[in-house]
């Protein structure tokens, strides 16, 4: 379950507007809970983005004659807070992406299910959400694609990089970035970034333009934050295969929402991670730590940790120049089918000569349902059965501003 990015504030507002009335709903008899009056403006809002044809759910819930088979299930998923997934402790950090339900959502759902989970009068069902076909991000103002490549039926596929000319004239402000793989079943993990004509300068991660990871959502940024492609940039397309024993073919490509109006900043992508580590076999908790410096006044705009199958919790802490520290972000159940980026609600403020520490444990024991192998003493490496402690983080740097050089684009940014 997730927010569809069509419309976002949309989604946000009406949701905000139904739970003024969940106090009603909840005093209300469970037998008189209905889908279509009090149970579908949650799933619209909630859940259909993922869960309709062609996208990432195995069901769709667009109906309620595809909702009521599975209306214990639902239930047990969204008190039990696996559903919608999200692994921020609310304790620390408020993030304008977080996925939880309300409590007054949980329960509402809870009183159908135990009521009978009654379809209700068909003429109160909100109108079904619009989304465009193939997209979370709606219509694309460009869509490139990745050459074609065949996936073997087994074996360990090296990571492919393949270039994709953008062929753009004028220097282009990404607003809304969303992959699509041609065959799910076959692509873990991939990672676009940019190339400037002559090579350009800076490290794939300078120029990393938009991820895409199990579990993840399509990447939109705040009001005049953006990611900028240079004119007559080549789009580098890094992708993991994973063979599922069946060979098949993949063709992924990106599609780009750009500012229509000027923009403020750049976001910049970083990392505070290590390839220095070495975890025990059988250890249920070993510690990894990271950071990163900030070199100037900076603020930060979200964070999305990484790990693989052992990876147990993660937590960001900002420390001060003058040495004290605030915790960001604690996911204490880390899940490899999730990886999820956390975006603030408002940037984090990282005045020059703070630093970003991270702290992550993995969990290498035999009591890790998903651990490969746990007598084995796992390293650094690319591939699933290895590890990797990667603490991402986005920020924009104080002293820049992009509106004189974005004022061409008209007299207001895109959201």
């Amino acid at each position: 379950m997730a927010l569809s990015r069509l419309p976002v504030a949309a989604s946000f507002v009406l949701a905000g507007l139904f739970l003024l009335g969940g106090a009603a709903v909840a005093s209300r008899p469970a037998t008189s809970v209905t889908f279509t009056k009090d149970v579908a403006p949650i799933i619209f809002n909630n859940c259909a983005a993922c869960h309709r044809p062609g996208e990432i759910a195995p069901m769709s819930f667009l109906t309620y004659k595809q909702v009521r088979p599975w209306a214990k299930s639902i239930r047990e998923a969204v008190v039990g807070r696996t559903m919608p997934p999200w692994g921020a402790d609310p304790q620390h950090g408020e993030f304008r992406n977080d996925r939880r339900l309300s409590q007054k959502d949980v329960d509402t759902i809870t009183a159908w299910v135990d009521g009978g989970a009654k379809e209700g009068d068909p003429k109160d069902i909100p109108p079904s959400p619009k989304f465009v076909d193939g997209w979370q991000i709606g219509t694309p103002d460009v869509i490139l694609t990745a050459q074609e490549f065949n996936v073997p039926a087994d074996g360990v596929v090296p990571y492919k990089t393949f270039a994709v000319p953008t062929n753009f004239t004028e220097d282009k402000y990404v607003v809304l970035a969303e992959i699509r793989p041609g065959n799910r079943s076959v692509v873990h993990h991939a990672v676009i970034y940019t190339q400037e004509p002559g090579g350009g300068t800076g490290t794939w991660l300078d120029n990393m333009l938009v991820g895409l990871a199990p579990g993840a959502t399509p990447k939109t940024y705040r009001l005049g934050r953006v990611k900028v492609v240079k004119k007559g940039s080549t789009l580098m397309f890094s992708m993991h295969y994973t063979p599922n024993g069946t060979a098949a073919k993949d063709q992924t490509c990106v599609g780009l929402v750009f500012a229509k109006g000027p923009v403020e900043k750049r976001v910049i992508t970083a990392i505070a991670g290590t390839r220095n580590f070495a975890i025990p076999a059988g250890d249920p908790s070993h510690e990894v730590k990271a950071s990163w410096p900030f070199k100037e006044d900076s603020h930060i705009e979200g964070l999305n940790p990484h790990m693989h199958a052992r990876g147990k919790d993660f937590l960001y802490t900002l420390v001060y120049p003058d040495g004290t520290k605030k915790v960001l972000l604690w996911v204490p159940r880390y899940d490899f089918n999730w990886q999820m980026s956390y975006s603030f609600k408002e940037p984090v403020a990282a005045p020059k000569g703070s630093r970003l520490d991270c702290i992550a444990h993995f969990d290498n024991s035999t009591k890790n349902k998903y651990n490969p192998d746990p007598a084995q003493v796992v390293r650094y490496g690319d591939q699933t059965w290895d590890e990797m402690m990667a603490g991402y983080l986005e920020y924009t740097v104080d002293s820049q501003n992009l509106v004189q050089e974005t004022a061409k684009l008209g007299s207001a940014a895109s959201k």
